[in-house]
């Protein structure tokens, strides 16, 4: 029995072999951090997070030649204005919005799963999602927005063209387009996923909390993990990593930081977090967390930063609860296997 603990916490505590180019993460760091730095420039810091939203689209970018790497960064970037526009749509009602959540994460998931498209996978699709469907509505600043998140996809797709002539992409081996023929297992794992993420928004908003959206966005982000031990190694991480942000977050608001700080301390917090995240999930958290609350400017509604950070640990842990029975259903029970078979069955009896 303490061997096993002692396994698990090793487990949690445990760095990856696996390295990440430096100048990869201060790519990141400038995509992210360019629009708010403008933002601080022109006094417009609130709306510039909108577009350091859209270019975390760099964080897809592909180990592949520069042509691919474009087209890949360039339809993420339509994604990502998709999922806003939509997700803004149906902001005019919590329960239209829940639904058009549960569609939009539907569709990032099973495009993403079948054009096998690595990690973060169809997180930040999701999340810009989450955003859009919590902002007021208003049809007015609908464009403006939606122009906003465009922008910052397009500062990532030019920077990372430069980036990869500078990196020599074009002498890597040939792209091979891949997919996973798996289509029935996707649209049933997308079909869960989706669910649990529109029902923990439900949740919140039943609840009346005050910042609903960090619910899904946490339920989405446990069910991430591939496996159950790596839900589990994510929920804790996560808690326990936002715990920690937290401190930092108050230790940087404490100083009363003005635009250009916080602009600064979103660069330093987003190369960190490149830097740590194939390290150590929890250890990533800790800087996504301030990182986070900075973007939350745009949400947030001018609520002071001592009740963004008490309620968000409150949010990121029912999200995390309803991810880890999201999860329980999808790793530890045989019902999607089934349906799977019966639905595998009849795509052979129709094809004869």
């Amino acid at each position: 029995m303490i061997k096993a603990v002692w396994a698990q916490l090793k487990d949690l505590f445990s760095w990856s072999d696996v390295k990440r180019p430096w100048h990869l993460a201060v790519l990141a760091a400038l995509c992210v951090g360019i629009p708010v730095l403008i933002g601080a420039a022109v006094d417009q810091f609130a709306v510039a997070t909108l577009s350091s939203l859209g270019a975390m689209v760099i964080l897809y970018l592909p180990k592949t030649r520069t042509a691919h790497r474009m087209v890949t960064l360039a339809l993420c970037s339509f994604g990502f204005m998709v999922c806003f526009g939509l997700g803004s749509l149906s902001s005019f009602h919590p329960f239209v919005a829940a639904m058009a959540l549960s569609f939009l994460s539907f569709g990032a998931i099973v495009i993403t799963r079948y054009y096998c498209l690595p990690p973060p996978g169809s997180f930040f699709f999701i999340l810009v999602s989450c955003l859009a469907i919590y902002l007021p509505f208003d049809l007015s600043t609908l464009a403006n927005n939606v122009g906003m998140v465009a922008l910052g996809g397009i500062l990532s797709c030019i920077l990372a063209f430069f980036y990869s002539l500078a990196t020599g992409a074009n002498d890597l081996p040939a792209t091979k387009i891949q997919t996973d023929i798996q289509v029935n297992a996707i649209i049933l794992e997308a079909a869960l996923v989706a669910f649990f993420i529109a029902f923990s928004y439900l949740v919140a908003l039943w609840l009346a909390l005050p910042n609903a959206l960090w619910v899904p966005i946490s339920c989405a982000a446990i069910l991430q993990g591939a496996t159950y031990r790596m839900i589990w190694h994510r929920n804790i991480h996560r808690i326990v990593g936002t715990a920690l942000g937290m401190a930092v977050a108050w230790f940087l608001f404490s100083l009363q930081p003005n635009y250009w700080v916080l602009a600064l301390s979103m660069i330093v917090f987003q190369c960190l977090v490149e830097l740590l995240i194939v390290k150590n999930y929890g250890a990533a958290v800790i800087f996504i967390t301030p990182l986070t609350v900075i973007m939350a400017e745009f949400t947030s509604a001018n609520m002071s930063t001592d009740i963004l950070l008490q309620h968000r640990l409150v949010d990121i842990s029912i999200g995390s609860v309803i991810g880890i029975i999201g999860g329980t259903v999808f790793h530890r029970t045989s019902l999607l296997k089934r349906i799977e078979s019966k639905m595998n069955a009849r795509s052979s009896l129709s094809g004869r």
